[in-house]
């Protein structure tokens, strides 16, 4: 895992309120002048429209579907700020000062992210706080300096969880250290898609569904859009429809590979995962994994296999299962009740597509791994770099876009996801190998402590002990309880 809460598939397909999100959809059927044309009604998408509209531009969205139909609506809901790739990546490609730049780009995601999640913007969004990212190894020395720096460098309010605490509040021995952000949260997926489209209506956006693009022409000073009924002309052109771009930009699609993550939510489990359990927060281990938290008050929803091809998601549910009962053990084998996939576009170098790509043709894309905050900073960023001249889409510069490799790129990116669940896998064997080791080594030198102790105090007593008098019981050194750590200092 990343600094980045990793996103990943998790809302169930059939959720309350689907069958009104398709009988209310509109289709473009008439051309159309406007300001902006924002292509892929996504979070991304939904953010440029709201925001341009605010400024006061006139603006339309072209969603091939519906409304948060793939990525933006198929994730935990997790928030937090940070990016796909690690700070210490993101450092070293741009140094300490764009990378703090970024950074605090991402955090001003989140923030309006949160902003928009209130209960009078969008009914029933149901916020809950905290995110914590765990380890499979323990690596108390790295998490100490960790810490240091997204507090000190970045300003980023975060705790460290020693293993003792993470486990209780887990209800699982798998973890070692981790990482907790107060100042995260989660909130539905698809409400918050929804509800953000519907904040843009009330700036005046118009969102048509069901329009999916055929060309784009970004020369001249009005640019034109085709769609199978209709033609639209507008100054600016935002592309922010992820992998599916394919058929208006197959350049820009093959900027990026398809990720399919695999998910999945239990039948409600009862008083047994919330005594098992306690943390209420979105958990997601440090290796990109596993990603949990209770939903629905009773039930897991557990998001874990990822595939670079699109494959039926029922063929996962034995394999979450699985998952499940891994790092749960006391769980046991738990009923599934709904099993589903999506997918996201995953750039090469591990970080967001945002900014021009030639004078009025944008792009917001690539947020795959990303964090849902990066989709509203990536709106943010540029909505006002089109209309306010704001240029800190220029940080984004180094990240250029670089081909995926198409089908080869697909097959390596498939070898690398195998390869990394198995190194992953490996890695935690041996550290949980190693710490029961280190307590078996603990307990057996305070067996030897103990026996040397009463041997001294046998010796002691007699040669002390008087005619007559009964010698003091010694005290003998206690043994940690079973299953009992170091407790390493984070």
């Amino acid at each position: 895992m990343t600094d980045a809460s990793q996103q990943a598939a998790a809302t169930p397909q059939s959720e309350p309120g689907d069958k009104i999100a398709v009988a209310i959809r509109s289709r473009l059927t008439f051309n159309l002048d406007v300001d902006v044309v924002v292509v892929g009604g996504g979070l991304a998408g939904l953010t440029v429209a709201r925001e341009t509209a605010r400024m006061g531009a006139t603006v339309a969205v072209l969603e091939a579907r519906h409304i948060g139909w793939n990525a933006s609506g198929h994730h935990l809901g997790g928030v937090m700020p940070g990016f796909g790739t690690s700070i210490t990546d993101l450092i070293a490609r741009v140094g300490i000062e764009d990378a703090r730049e970024l950074w605090n780009l991402s955090k001003e995601g989140a923030n309006y992210v949160r902003a928009a999640s209130r209960e009078d913007l969008i009914p029933g969004i149901t916020l809950r706080e905290g995110a914590l990212e765990v380890s499979n190894v323990d690596s108390g020395d790295q998490l100490v300096g960790r810490l240091q720096m997204l507090n000190e460098d970045f300003q980023t309010e975060v705790e460290g969880w020693q293993a003792d605490r993470v486990r209780e509040e887990l209800g699982t021995r798998r973890y070692f250290h981790g990482v907790y952000y107060p100042g995260a949260f989660q909130i539905d997926p698809r409400k918050y898609a929804r509800g953000l489209a519907d904040l843009a209506r009330r700036e005046g956006v118009r969102i048509f569904e069901d329009t999916p693009v055929i060309s784009i022409d970004p020369s001249g000073i009005r640019k034109r859009v085709m769609t199978p009924s209709a033609r639209l002309r507008a100054s600016h052109i935002v592309l922010a429809g992820n992998v599916h771009l394919g058929t208006p930009l197959p350049r820009l699609a093959d900027t990026l590979v398809p990720v399919w993550r695999h998910a999945a939510v239990t039948e409600p489990l009862g008083s047994r995962l919330l005594e098992l359990m306690p943390f209420r927060g979105v958990v997601s281990d440090t290796d990109g994994i596993d990603q949990f938290r209770v939903f629905d008050g009773d039930r897991l929803m557990w998001s874990s296999p990822e595939t670079a091809w699109d494959l039926k998601p029922a063929r996962f549910t034995a394999a979450i299962q699985r998952r499940i009962a891994t790092v749960l053990p006391k769980l046991g084998k738990v009923a599934i009740a709904d099993t589903w996939s999506g997918v996201f576009g995953q750039t090469v170098h591990g970080m967001p597509q945002i900014g021009q790509l030639r004078p009025g043709l944008w792009v917001a894309s690539g947020f795959g791994r990303q964090g849902l905050n990066t989709t509203a900073m990536g709106g943010l960023v540029v909505a006002r770099g089109m209309l306010w001249g704001d240029d800190r889409w220029k940080l984004f510069s180094p990240f250029e876009l670089v081909w995926a490799g198409g089908s080869s790129g697909r097959v390596v990116t498939q070898a690398i996801l195998s390869w990394s669940r198995a190194m992953a896998a490996g890695a935690g064997a041996l550290a949980r190998y190693r710490e029961g080791v280190r307590l078996k080594e603990r307990q057996r030198e305070i067996r030897l402590a103990n026996a040397n102790r009463q041997v001294r105090a046998r010796v002691a007593q007699r040669q002390n002990a008087g005619p007559g008098r009964n010698p003091p019981p010694s005290e003998p050194v206690r043994s940690p309880p079973p299953g009992a750590t170091d407790g390493n200092a984070a």
